[in-house]
């Protein structure tokens, strides 16, 4: 499996954007990296940060300050941190989150409880990320598509 999207693809081959890989890793680890960060490193760096591992509690702090020395390095100082949740909404295949259901139902769509149980975690977190009121949304619908909801 590719540790890209499809509706990620226009940005992908130069990783000029944050893909949501890393987007996933940053909320596991609990770094708030920005954009301005992001394109600080050199592709190599961003492709080190798209492929290390970050699943477990060392491989997670791991990342972490492997990212907060690269971003120190870059800028002199640390990115900001974020609290950790410890149960987040992506993790929980029983629940669709409101804001989820709120935007498929903009595109007249209804997600069930069956289709939330068969996504990923990470397609989860796509989903959730990607309806947000704050995010650009646009590729709401085409990762739909892409998770093979509609």
């Amino acid at each position: 499996m590719s540790v890209f999207f499809q509706f990620e693809s226009e940005f992908v081959d130069a990783l000029h954007c944050i893909p949501m890989i890393v987007r996933f890793k940053l909320d596991t680890c609990g770094v708030k990296l920005k954009l301005v960060h992001w394109n600080q490193f050199t592709p190599e760096e961003r492709k080190v940060l798209v492929v290390m591992p970050c699943e477990t509690p060392k491989e997670s702090q791991e990342y972490k300050d492997f990212l907060q020395a690269l971003i120190t390095d870059k800028t002199g100082s640390p990115a900001g941190e974020l609290p950790i949740d410890s149960n987040p909404f992506w993790l929980d295949d029983k629940t669709i989150p409101d804001q989820v259901q709120e935007k498929a139902a903009e595109f007249e769509i209804n997600l069930s409880l069956e289709q939330w149980e068969k996504l990923t975690p990470i397609q989860r977190f796509a989903l959730i990320k990607l309806s947000r009121s704050s995010h650009e949304n646009r590729n709401f619908y085409p990762a739909l598509q892409e998770f093979q909801l509609i």
